[in-house]
């Protein structure tokens, strides 16, 4: 009994301040005591909205937000300096190469991820790996180290572009399928997560007829590193990895990248020729670019 009344005062109180708390209701305020935390516009906003808003549709972040990060990586901010001069890479090198390929901007608009987001430092693995990009559903491209980057010394091989061409090169596949004959080829010789365990030099991939070791992971891989590594190398630099790839590795490189150039002429009139013409170029132009000035 004694245990029985210790716990009635309790009850008794709980439910006189439930009451009082529900009578109560309708004094409460209407205004919400968690508001968004106000960003004063600067120049350098004013220039993203001109630039890539306005005529992409696409949102370039360089704040840092929790919510578009992966908490699965110490990650630090980038830099306001260093992500003027990457928006101005990336539309130089990449939008715009697009926009003068296809001759509107429409292309970019329709296709390209909604979100670029910076982060200045790199994304260690647990094995000591760095990943120096991602893609989320077609929606998002992250790219990381920012930290790092020269404007002045960067060229068409430069990471962070190769990954945006082999990122987009995923949302074109995705929209419109390529042909299943090109998993055959190197079919039962994808090696999945292992690729770096087993293709530990680019030599090694090439010879097993992959572009990189990357491509060996999977098709969908393999294509879309065929199309962002044979628009960031000159025909000589192309021809060298070939030579590489020996007799048997050339054949199958070679057999996957008809399939790939095909592809990309006949579902998207982009001719992969001139696209790296174009691409090379303005690589060529990018150290050369202003990275100061807004008022472009």
């Amino acid at each position: 009994m004694k245990k029985s009344l210790i716990y009635i005062p309790f009850l008794v109180a709980l439910i006189s301040v439930c009451v009082t708390s529900c009578s109560n209701d309708d004094d409460l305020s209407s205004t919400s005591v968690v508001r968004a935390t106000a960003t004063e516009e600067n120049d350098f906003d004013r220039w993203l909205t001109r630039n890539y808003v306005e005529p992409y549709n696409i949102q370039f972040k360089y704040r840092f937000e929790d919510i578009e990060s992966s908490m699965s990586y110490y990650l630090t901010p980038a830099s306001y300096e260093q992500s003027v001069a990457m928006a101005k890479l990336v539309r130089h090198m990449c939008l715009e190469a697009y926009d003068e390929i296809t001759g509107s901007k429409e292309f970019i608009k329709n296709y390209f991820p909604k979100i670029l987001y910076m982060v200045g430092s790199y994304a260690y693995k647990t094995n000591g790996s760095l990943v120096l990009g991602t893609a989320e559903a077609g929606t998002k491209i992250t790219l990381y180290n920012l930290d790092n980057l020269n404007p002045k010394a960067v060229n068409a091989k430069t990471a962070y572009f190769k990954t945006i061409h082999h990122e987009f090169g995923h949302i074109l596949n995705q929209t419109k399928p390529y042909s299943t004959d090109f998993a055959e080829i190197s079919g039962p010789d994808y090696v999945q997560d292992q690729c770096f365990d087993i293709y530990t030099t680019d030599a090694k991939a090439l010879q097993a007829g992959f572009i990189s070791p990357y491509a060996s992971k999977a098709d969908s891989e393999d294509f879309v590193e065929l199309v962002a590594l044979y628009v960031n190398r000159t025909a000589d630099e192309w021809e060298e990895m070939l030579a590489t790839a020996g007799d048997s590795g050339r054949s199958k490189i070679e057999s996957k990248f008809e399939i790939v150039y095909n592809y990309m002429n006949n579902s998207w009139n982009i001719d992969l020729d001139e696209l790296r013409e174009i691409v090379l170029r303005r690589a060529a132009e990018a150290p050369n670019l202003d990275f100061e000035s807004l008022d472009d």
